[in-house]
C-alpha cells in the first residue's frame, strides 16, 4: 500500500509537518492531492480527507464525544472499564492498548486514572493520535489525561514479544485488543461513512491471532479483545470469560486461568 501523503494547509505550521513526515515517514507533499486520501494540517488539527463524499477523520480528545464521555461517561461502570477489571480494584493497572486507533478506549481508561501504553503501526493513525495528544496536553482540562498517554507508533507484536522478556514488574498487567476487521454489516457500513476512508487506509487486522498470542505473553493479569457482540472470536485460545453488551462484547483472557500451552503460539510450535 502506498505512502498516505501530507499537505500542509497553514503556512504557519510548515515546520509542524515537517516534524510529522520525518516521525511517520510521511511524504509532504506542496500541493493538495486532487483524489484519493491525504492528511491534511489545517490551523486547528491534523484530519484524514479524501476527494470523495466521505467526512474528515480525526482523533480529538479535548470536544465532541471525548468531552461527553469524559463529564459524563459512568466511571468506572463503564463497560471497558469493567473489561480491564477497574470495577472494585484497589491498585490501578498498567495497560496496553495494542490496536490503538483514533484512541477512544484508551482516552477513558486514562481518563479513570490508568497509565496507558497505546501502540499503533499505522503512520496515519500514530500521526492523528499524535497530533490529538499534543492538544489535549495544551488543554487545562485533558492536561492530567494526556500525560497518562503514551504513545508508541510500532508493530505492536514485535512491541508486546519485548515486554514479554521483562521483569514481571515492567509488563503491562492488561493487554488491550481492538482489532479492525472486514466490515460486512452493510447497514452498518453505511451509518459510517465517517470511518470507511480511515478503515480503508489503515487495513484491516489480519494478523490478530498472531497478536493475541504476543498479548497473552505479555499481560500480566489479563488480556480484554473488544469484538462486536456477533462478531466472531479471534482464532487460538478460548476466552475465559466473555462479557456482552448491547452492541459489542469483550472476551477476556484471564492469563492464571490459562494452560501452558495456551502461551504457545503457532510459529513456535511448528
Amino acid at each position: 500500500m502506498p505512502s498516505t501523503p501530507l499537505y500542509c494547509a497553514e503556512a504557519a505550521r510548515r515546520d509542524s509537518a515537517e516534524q510529522l513526515a520525518t516521525r511517520f515517514a510521511l511524504p509532504l507533499v506542496k500541493q493538495r492531492p486532487l483524489d484519493g486520501y491525504w492528511l491534511e494540517l489545517g490551523a486547528e488539527r491534523l484530519e484524514l480527507v479524501t476527494s470523495g463524499k466521505h467526512g474528515a477523520v480525526y482523533a480529538d480528545f479535548v470536544d465532541g464525544a471525548a468531552r461527553h464521555r469524559r463529564e459524563q461517561g459512568g466511571g468506572r461502570g463503564q463497560p471497558v472499564a469493567k473489561a480491564v477489571g477497574l470495577k472494585g480494584a484497589k491498585d490501578l493497572p498498567r495497560i496496553v492498548d495494542a490496536t490503538a486507533g483514533l484512541g477512544g478506549d484508551s482516552f477513558v481508561l486514562a481518563t479513570l486514572g490508568c497509565d496507558v501504553t497505546l501502540i499503533e503501526r499505522s503512520p496515519v493513525a500514530a500521526a492523528l493520535l499524535f497530533d490529538a495528544l499534543q492538544r489535549a496536553a495544551r488543554e487545562p482540562s485533558t492536561q492530567d489525561i494526556a500525560a497518562r498517554m503514551t504513545l508508541v507508533h510500532a508493530n505492536a507484536i514485535d512491541w508486546l514479544a519485548a515486554q514479554a522478556d521483562k521483569p514481571r514488574s515492567e509488563r503491562p498487567e492488561v493487554v488491550f485488543v481492538d482489532p479492525m476487521f472486514p466490515d460486512t454489516d452493510k447497514k452498518s457500513a453505511a451509518a459510517k461513512k465517517g470511518m470507511q476512508a480511515f478503515q480503508q487506509v489503515i487495513g484491516d487486522d489480519m494478523d490478530s491471532a498472531q497478536l493475541l498470542a504476543a498479548a497473552i505473553k505479555a499481560a500480566t493479569a489479563r488480556v480484554v479483545v473488544k469484538r462486536p457482540q456477533r462478531g466472531v472470536a479471534i482464532e487460538g485460545v478460548k476466552p475465559s470469560v466473555v462479557l456482552d453488551g448491547k452492541s459489542t462484547r469483550f472476551d477476556l483472557y484471564i492469563i492464571k486461568a490459562l494452560r501452558p500451552q495456551d502461551f504457545v503460539d503457532d510459529n513456535e510450535a511448528e
